[in-house]
Parts: structure tokens; C-alpha cells; sequence
């Protein structure tokens, strides 16, 4: 039973994680989370440990625990093993696509239509990773999942910041769409260039804005002295 309350908690983490309701640099606080979810401290703080093991979260002296905070460096290192991998996976994965699968992938982009017009962002962030994790988990290598899943951890909580520009928004989905129809017609070439595309076009913008955020602390500093 404590192992499968641990499990369970961990997926929320995880799943948080990926949908960006955790910020960088956020801190979690054990307490609230046992509050939030009705559990005593023990299998959140070993959930937690599970995620900073697998490098999603780090840990802080007194046992604290946060989302580590992304620099440029850092999200363009990602970036580069994001784009290799996951337009291998999606080669590798638009030939075994059921109808299901593709109806599945209509509904998230469909939902990502809807969740721009209502400017939800959390609802945006996990159709967008739904689309793109379910698609990728059609590509029947065990390993390059894991690798790619690793990966969104780190980089989901700095997803929010695509919302910081309201003309951005326009674009979001085109990308998306642009993929849908090419896995629909068994264009795997296509399909991996449109999410490479995704990737691209979206690391551009996020780059800038941590561009921004280090002359904007500089002259805070500067101001400040």
C-alpha cells in the first residue's frame, strides 16, 4: 500500500512536471503537498527524492527541494538532445499509428485550439504534452522514451513563459497541426521535420527571453549599486 501511495504521488509530481505548475527555482514544500493530497510527509519527501535522483528536481541543504532554475546554457544544452531525439522518435512512430492513435493526436490539437482562444495555459501545456509524449511513445524504443521523458521534465516548468507574449500565442499550434497532417498521411520525413520545426522556432523564442532576463538583472544590479 505505501509503495503504491509513493507511485501514485510521484505521478502527480512527475505529471505536474511536465505540464509546467511548477516553476524554476520553485520550491516544494513537503507539508503542503501531504496537505494538498491528504497523505502524511513520508511519501511525498520519497517521491520527491525518486525525482531528484533522476535529475527533474535538486536538492537543497535541510532537505528542501526545488525545480531548478533554467539559464541559457542550460536550455540550449536540452534543446540540442531534444531535437535529435525526438524527431527520431517521431520517424520512427507515424508508421505505427493506429486510428486510434490518430484520433487521439486530433483531440489534443484540438484541445490546444481551444485552450489558446481561452488563454488557459495550463490546459495548453498539458494537451501539448499529451500530443507530443503519446505520439512519441508510438516509436517502440523503450530507451529513447525514457531519454526524451527525462528531458521534458527538466524543460516542462519553463513552458509558461511561452505565454508572456500575447501575439505569440497565434503560433502555437500551427506547428502541431502541420505535424498532424503529415503522420495522418504516413509522411514520416515531413512529420519529424514539422516537430523539429516546433522545437526550433519555440527554443528561439524561450532563449530570448532568458536573454532578457540576464540584461534585466544586470541593470538591476547596476541600478542597485
Amino acid at each position: 500500500m505505501a509503495d503504491n501511495l509513493q507511485e501514485h504521488l510521484y505521478q502527480k509530481i512527475r505529471d505536474g512536471l511536465l505540464v509546467g505548475r511548477f516553476q524554476p527555482g520553485e520550491r516544494l514544500k513537503i507539508r503542503d503537498l501531504a496537505a494538498e493530497w491528504g497523505t502524511s510527509p513520508m511519501p511525498v519527501r520519497a517521491a520527491l527524492q525518486r525525482l531528484v535522483a533522476e535529475g527533474a528536481l535538486e536538492g537543497e541543504p535541510q532537505r528542501s527541494v526545488r525545480v531548478p532554475p533554467m539559464t541559457r546554457a542550460r536550455y540550449q544544452h536540452i534543446y540540442q538532445v531534444r531535437l535529435s531525439l525526438e524527431g527520431l522518435a517521431v520517424e520512427l512512430a507515424t508508421p505505427n499509428l493506429s486510428a486510434a492513435n490518430l484520433s487521439e493526436l486530433r483531440e489534443f490539437v484540438a484541445l490546444m485550439d481551444s485552450a489558446i482562444e481561452q488563454r488557459n495555459v495550463q490546459a495548453y501545456l498539458h494537451a501539448n504534452s499529451q500530443f507530443h509524449l503519446r505520439l512519441y511513445s508510438a516509436c517502440g524504443n523503450p530507451v529513447l522514451l525514457r531519454s526524451i521523458e527525462s528531458l521534458w521534465l527538466q524543460v516542462g516548468p519553463f513552458f509558461n513563459r511561452l505565454f508572456t507574449e500575447a501575439d505569440l500565442s497565434l503560433r502555437l499550434n500551427d506547428f502541431h497541426e502541420e505535424a498532424f497532417a503529415a503522420i495522418q498521411a504516413g509522411d514520416a520525413k515531413a512529420a519529424r521535420q514539422a516537430v523539429e520545426q516546433d522545437l526550433s522556432y519555440f527554443a528561439r523564442f524561450l532563449l530570448n527571453l532568458l536573454e532578457l532576463d540576464i540584461a534585466a538583472s544586470r541593470l538591476g544590479r547596476s541600478l542597485a549599486t
